[in-house]
């Protein structure tokens, strides 16, 4: 990691949040990165992506809970969204990621409590005609998430997890996860992790991810490919190609406000994309992570109200 991005990493955990709260492009900032605050923004994005024949996976953006109280609140959240999806018809169009963290993992007896809580938002999610998908913490919390999902997958097997390609296991855990039926979503991974569990180099990084790719295009599952990156996503489609994957039978992933063209290009060449769409009150949080991870975007802000001063 550059000094740069960790610097900026450290901040996004304490005072940046602050700092994108009050600066005057932050209205702007936000829009491009989050639906908005309430349900009502965020189904309002999910329908203007589907006209553009793009999905969606929609995250009520908040921070991990201090104790059972606030977990059952973040879980009342998503149940109210996936109540809205219903009742507009969007189910086919959108699905919930979920941060296990986000509802208890982390707390006490927390892989059963994150197991009852998961299971509520995915009764909720079948009944509006739609699906889960679990997003991954950090390396730590990767053997409980994947036992959270497969508890889950007993009665809800539609249920998506997302793996980590910087993480050594991840080539492995995609071979175990890539049957039939099996919703996999990988990404680049990010965090701290150390060099005993993870590759540090982008270049590895990289070449991991193209490994797993290989796995799960190979393989009997449905792959999520969620990458940015365009050289990424040309291999992802010569390996689409190399073997026999149809356009619908895997999927790309990009975030909201991240390379919006390119989604639109996707879409529009027949395949199936779909957009990571947050909302709700933590969103200066989630923007500050995402200036932390990309400290262009911060340079390309601070520098234009300089110009504005």
């Amino acid at each position: 990691m550059s000094p740069v991005r960790g610097a900026l990493e450290a901040i996004s955990r304490s005072a940046l949040p602050r700092l994108v709260a009050v600066l005057p492009l932050s209205a702007t900032v936000m829009d491009r990165y989050v639906a908005g605050e309430t349900v009502r923004d965020a189904l309002l994005a999910v329908e203007e992506l589907a006209a553009e024949g793009i999905e969606t996976t929609v995250d009520h953006l908040g921070a991990d809970p201090a104790d059972e109280t606030q977990a059952i609140a973040a879980v009342q959240a998503y149940r109210i969204l996936l109540d809205k999806i219903g009742d507009a018809g969007l189910g086919h169009r959108a699905e919930v990621s979920v941060s296990p963290t986000a509802i208890g993992l982390l707390l006490p007896e927390g892989e059963k409590l994150a197991i009852e809580n998961a299971r509520k938002i995915c009764r909720a999610a079948h009944s509006a005609g739609t699906s889960v998908t679990l997003a991954m913490g950090d390396h730590t919390t990767v053997d409980a998430t994947l036992a959270v999902a497969q508890a889950l997958r007993h009665d809800f097997p539609g249920t998506g997890i997302t793996l980590q390609a910087h993480l050594h296991r991840t080539e492995s855990d995609c071979r175990t996860l890539t049957y039939a039926g099996s919703r996999v979503r990988i990404c680049k991974g990010a965090g701290d992790a150390p060099a005993e569990v993870a590759f540090t180099d982008p270049g590895d990084v990289d070449r991991s991810y193209v490994r797993c790719m290989k796995v799960l295009l190979d393989g009997d599952g449905y792959p999520m490919l969620a990458t940015h990156d365009p050289r990424l996503v040309e291999i992802a489609g010569a390996l689409a190609s190399r073997y026999g994957r149809a356009p619908g039978t895997y999927e790309y992933q990009l975030r909201h406000g991240v390379r919006p063209a390119e989604q639109r290009r996707l879409a529009a060449s027949g395949e199936r994309v779909r957009v990571y769409l947050p909302y709700g009150e933590e969103r200066h949080r989630y923007v500050a992570q995402r200036l932390a991870e990309h400290p262009q975007s911060l340079s390309q802000v601070l520098a234009s109200l300089v110009r504005r001063g």
